[in-house]
C-alpha cells in the first residue's frame, strides 16, 4: 500500500513538474496557431521605465528573486517560465490582502533584492497594491508585468520600475513577458499612443534576445509532427532495457523546442522521469567543467597550450610527464593510458565505513577514503604511469585530472568552486555541479550502477566513474550531474560563441579554435569530441554537419552543438542501471535521435 502511495506521489509530481517546466512544449495553442499569437504578443508587448537598463536581468547569481501574483489566472505558466532561467520563489499576494497585510508580504520577502510583481486591471486599480510597489521600488529592483487594458497603464504613473506591458491577457502573453524579463525574447515595440504625458507616444525600451527561449517548434521552422520520431526511438531504448528512462531536449536557433522525458528512474517503474531529473553527466564533465576552466583561463593568459605539465606541476617536473604540453593533454595525444587503477588496488587500510578526520573523503554511504589518499596514492600512479603512445590519439581520463590539478594550480580554486562560480550559477543553471546531493535529494538523481562488487550500494547521488569517485566525486573528468535544461543553458552559451545573457564567458576566437580540428591523427577539438570524417562511424550521428562538437557520457548522456543548424541537442539517459551494458550503443539511440532532428529540419514546415 505504501509503495502505490508513493506511487502515486510520484506520478503526480511529474505531471506537475511536466506543466511547471515545460510551459511552451505543451502550449494552449498548437504549431502554427501559436507562432501567429505569439507575433500579436510581441507587437502588443512594449518595456517602459528601463532607463537604468534592469530589463533583461543580469547577475542571476547575486539575484534572490520573488514573483507575486494576486488573481491572474496565468500565474503558474508566468512562474514556470521565469524558472528556467533561474530559480525564483512564488508568492500568492491574496494571502496578504486579509487577516495577514501586504505589510507582512514586505516582511517575508525581506531577503529578495529583486520582485516581480504581476498585474492585471484588477491589481493596478486597487492603491493598496501600487503603494507595495512604489514602496518596494525605493529600496530593491522591482518589475512589473502588466497583463491590462489602457486604463490600467494610466494608474502607474507612479510606478518608476521597469513595466513590461501587454494588452493582451492570455497564457502565451505570460509566457512572452516572463521570458521578456530574461531576455529570452526581444522587446520590439514603443508606444503607438499617448495615455499619460509619462506614457506617450513613441515612449519604450527595446531589447535584444540574449537568452533561450521556449517555445514550439514552427517558432523554428520545425513541423511539430516531424519530431514524433524521436518518441518511437525513446520508447524502443526503454523497452528493450537500454535504458530505465531519459530526457531529450533541442534547441534550434536559440530556441528550446522539445523538452520530453520517458521512462523511469528504475526499472520497478517508481519514480518517472522528469524533464528536470539531474543526471551524473559523466565524461561530459571534461568539456563542462575543466575544458570550459581551462578557456577562461586561456583567455586570461594564464594557461598557456604550448607549456608543459612540469611548467604548472611542481610534483610532474621528475616524472616522465614534464614534457607533455597542455595542447596534447587536451588533444589526447600526450600518450597517457586511459586510466588508473582503483577499487581493485586499494587496501582495506585506506577506506572505512564511517567518517572521521583519518577518512574525511566521502565516495559513497558506508564508503569512506583515507585523508590524503588522492595526492599520496592516486597522482603518484598516474605521474608513475608509461607514455608510450606520445603523438597518437588514445583517449584518457588520467589527462583531465592532470588537466584539473594544472588549473587549480593556477587558481588555488577547487575544479567544483570555480566552475560553480564563475559559469553555472552566473548563467542560471540551477541543477548543475559537483556533489549533488549537499543540494538535492536523491528522488531527483535517476541512480546508476548497483555496484555489489566494490561499493556494495546502489550508486545514486554520487558520481559513478571509480576514480572521481575515489577522488571524493570532484574530477576534472567526471562528477558533474546537471539537468537537461542545464546543458542546453551551457551549450547555447558556445553556440553563441562564448555569449549568453550579455554575459561573453569565453571570446569567440578562443570558441571557435578550441571546437575546431586540432590535428591530423583525430577528429578532436582542445577538449572537445567532434564530427568524425570517417564516414563509415557515422559519429556523432549520420546527418550531422563537419562543424559539429560535443561529448558523450559513458552513463549514457550526451551534448552536441551543431553551428551550421544552430542546433543544440541533449540527450540525457541512466543506461548503467543496475549495470552496464551497451544496448544504448548497439541500438544507436542517442545517434538516431539525432538524425530524427536533422530530419525534420530538412524537412521543415
Amino acid at each position: 500500500m505504501r509503495k502505490n502511495k508513493q506511487r502515486i506521489y510520484f506520478l503526480l509530481l511529474s505531471g506537475f513538474a511536466l506543466f511547471n517546466s515545460a510551459c511552451a512544449q505543451n502550449p494552449p495553442l498548437k504549431g502554427k496557431a501559436y507562432v501567429k499569437e505569439q507575433l500579436l504578443v510581441e507587437q502588443a508587448t512594449v518595456l517602459l521605465n528601463n532607463e537604468k537598463q534592469l530589463i533583461p536581468l543580469q547577475n542571476l547569481d547575486n539575484n534572490k528573486i520573488a514573483s507575486i501574483h494576486f488573481s491572474s489566472v496565468n500565474s503558474t505558466s508566468f512562474d514556470s517560465l521565469l524558472n528556467k532561467y533561474t530559480k525564483v520563489d512564488a508568492f500568492n499576494g491574496n494571502d496578504y490582502m486579509s487577516v495577514k497585510t501586504l505589510d507582512m508580504l514586505v516582511q517575508d520577502t525581506k531577503f529578495y533584492n529583486t520582485l516581480i510583481v504581476q498585474l492585471t486591471d484588477a491589481e493596478a486599480g486597487n492603491p493598496a497594491i501600487i503603494a507595495f510597489i512604489n514602496n518596494n521600488q525605493k529600496m530593491k529592483n522591482v518589475v512589473v508585468s502588466l497583463l491590462g487594458t489602457n486604463s490600467s497603464l494610466a494608474k502607474l504613473n507612479d510606478v518608476t520600475s521597469p513595466i513590461i506591458w501587454s494588452t493582451k491577457n492570455s497564457q502565451i502573453a505570460a509566457f512572452y513577458s516572463a521570458q521578456a524579463i530574461f531576455g529570452g525574447v526581444a522587446i520590439t515595440q514603443k508606444l503607438t499612443k499617448t495615455y499619460s504625458p509619462k506614457y506617450a507616444t513613441n515612449t519604450g525600451y527595446l531589447t535584444s534576445k540574449t537568452r533561450l527561449q521556449y517555445t514550439v517548434p514552427e517558432d523554428a521552422g520545425i513541423n511539430a509532427d516531424n519530431l514524433k520520431e524521436i518518441d518511437a526511438i525513446a520508447q524502443e531504448a526503454i523497452s528493450n532495457r537500454a535504458t530505465p528512462g531519459c530526457v531529450v531536449l533541442v534547441a534550434k536557433d536559440g530556441k528550446v523546442i522539445f523538452n520530453k522525458a520517458y521512462g523511469y528512474h528504475t526499472y520497478d517503474n517508481s519514480i518517472p522521469d522528469r524533464i528536470t531529473d539531474i543526471f551524473d553527466i559523466a565524461s561530459m564533465t571534461k568539456i563542462s567543467a575543466t575544458t570550459m576552466e581551462a578557456m577562461q583561463l586561456y583567455d586570461q593568459g594564464k594557461l598557456n597550450l604550448d607549456s608543459t605539465l612540469g611548467t604548472y606541476l611542481a610534483i610532474a617536473r621528475n616524472s616522465n610527464k614534464k614534457t607533455l604540453s597542455v595542447r596534447e593533454i587536451l588533444e589526447h595525444q600526450a600518450g597517457l593510458i586511459p586510466d588508473i587503477s582503483t577499487f581493485e588496488v586499494i587496501k582495506p587500510a585506506d577506506h572505512s565505513t564511517d567518517s572521521s578526520a583519518a577518512f574525511p573523503v566521502k565516495v559513497n554511504d558506508n564508503y569512506y577514503v583515507s585523508k590524503g589518499y588522492f595526492d599520496e596514492v592516486m597522482l603518484p600512479a598516474a605521474l608513475r604511469s608509461l607514455v608510450k603512445t606520445r603523438g597518437q590519439y588514445v583517449y584518457s581520463d588520467v589527462g583531465m585530472i592532470f588537466m584539473q590539478q594544472i588549473e587549480e594550480a593556477i587558481t588555488a580554486i577547487p575544479l567544483n568552486k570555480y566552475v560553480q562560480d564563475k559559469f553555472y550559477n552566473p548563467l542560471g543553471m540551477q541543477t548543475a555541479g559537483f556533489l549533488p546531493l549537499y543540494r538535492f535529494p536523491a528522488n531527483r538523481i535517476p541512480p546508476t550502477e548497483d555496484d555489489r562488487k566494490d561499493r556494495k550500494t546502489l550508486i545514486d547521488g554520487y558520481v559513478h566513474d571509480p576514480t572521481a569517485a575515489l577522488m571524493g566525486g570532484v574530477a576534472g573528468h567526471a562528477g558533474v550531474f546537471a539537468g537537461a535544461n542545464d546543458v542546453a543553458i551551457m551549450y547555447q552559451m558556445m553556440l553563441n560563441r562564448g555569449t549568453y545573457g550579455g554575459v561573453q564567458y569565453v571570446k569567440a576566437t578562443t570558441v571557435d579554435l578550441w571546437t575546431s580540428k586540432q590535428s591530423a591523427v583525430s577528429r578532436r577539438g582542445l577538449g572537445f569530441d567532434r564530427w568524425d570524417p570517417i564516414a563509415d562511424r557515422n559519429y556523432p550521428s549520420k546527418l550531422a554537419s563537419d562543424q559539429a562538437y560535443g561529448h558523450t557520457g559513458f552513463t549514457g548522456t550526451c551534448v552536441w552543438v551543431d553551428p551550421k543548424y544552430g542546433l543544440v541537442y541533449v540527450f540525457l539517459s541512466n543506461r548503467v542501471h543496475p549495470n552496464v551494458g551497451n544496448k544504448l550503443g548497439s541500438l544507436n539511440i542517442r545517434p538516431r535521435i539525432q538524425d530524427a532532428v536533422y530530419e525534420a529540419i530538412q524537412k521543415g514546415m
